[in-house]
């Protein structure tokens, strides 16, 4: 695992945290509670404090990316010594409302720093590069994921790219079924396991389509059937959830996106941009 950016360690364990039993995950949150984990915490400590052996410590290291406890504790280390592991502080029943307002704003902020930290700027391009050149962009996703398909295309529609947005899990299948190879879909599914948006993104390869996931796991179902992955990344809460501030790292690599689709050919975007703006235009008080 890289970790030259302490900022990407949270996340990247994060993403992992599905692959593991129920009693990994346990050791891993006891671990990762520990804020007097220091560089010379030795592993014994670990496993005797965790109920588990040295080797499980190992071998759970290495299931979240690293190459062994040394550089886990490492880049735990670095990670809590960053800004974005201290801007999350869980809410509580007794905070005020000045509180709540900086917890729920910090954790968005977190999300973005983290989700910057692990974002692949070449699958990023490539994501780019399928839908500026699709002849079809199909988006997929349901309840929240669904709202970001729509805010995504809405943007789209402005510089002139069309989009069609499926929350049903039958017109998913209808769509992904008649699509082409120059056709493109994007799909939305913060867990990587939501059983129609998955069906449809194999059926939409199958078809022949270019698939882009947008999820917070890269090793969930979905992303394994896409042709592109790109991971967003938010600290979990019995309150908000996972959802709440990975919506707001999703809408932020869209956003990215849709400027890079943009920047392919300016011009034209610049024109349809000015043609939509002036259609709506009329309809807003002066």
């Amino acid at each position: 695992m890289n970790i030259e950016d302490p900022r990407a360690i949270g996340a990247q364990i994060r993403m992992r945290l599905p692959q593991l039993t129920p009693l990994e995950l346990r050791v891993v949150d006891a671990i990762t509670a520990r804020k007097d984990l220091t560089e010379a915490t030795p592993l014994k400590e670990i496993a005797q404090q965790s109920s588990v052996s040295e080797a499980m410590i190992v071998k759970i290291a290495k299931k979240l990316g690293f190459t062994g406890f040394r550089e886990m504790r490492i880049g735990l280390v670095e990670y809590n010594q960053s800004d974005a592991a201290n801007l999350y502080r869980e809410i509580s029943p007794d905070d005020s409302s000045a509180s709540v307002i900086q917890k729920v704003f910090h954790t968005s902020m977190q999300a973005l720093e983290e989700t910057i930290a692990i974002l692949d700027v070449e699958a990023f391009d490539r994501a780019a590069d399928i839908l500026h050149r699709a002849t079809h962009r199909d988006f997929y996703g349901i309840g929240g994921s669904a709202q970001i398909a729509r805010d995504v295309a809405h943007k789209f529609l402005r510089i002139g790219l069309r989009a069609a947005i499926y929350d049903d899990s039958h017109m998913m299948l209808m769509s992904a079924s008649i699509l082409k190879p120059d056709d493109a879909v994007v799909v939305f599914s913060h867990s990587g396991t939501t059983t129609a948006v998955l069906e449809a993104t194999k059926l939409a390869r199958k078809s022949g389509a270019r698939t882009i996931a947008v999820t917070n796991y890269s090793d969930s179902p979905i992303a394994e059937a896409a042709d592109v992955v790109l991971c967003s990344t938010a600290q979990g809460s019995p309150l908000l959830g996972e959802n709440a501030a990975a919506r707001i790292a999703q809408l932020n690599i869209l956003d990215a996106l849709f400027v890079a689709i943009a920047q392919r050919d300016f011009a034209a975007a610049e024109r349809n941009l000015n043609k939509t703006m002036k259609a709506v235009s009329a309809n807003r008080e002066k």
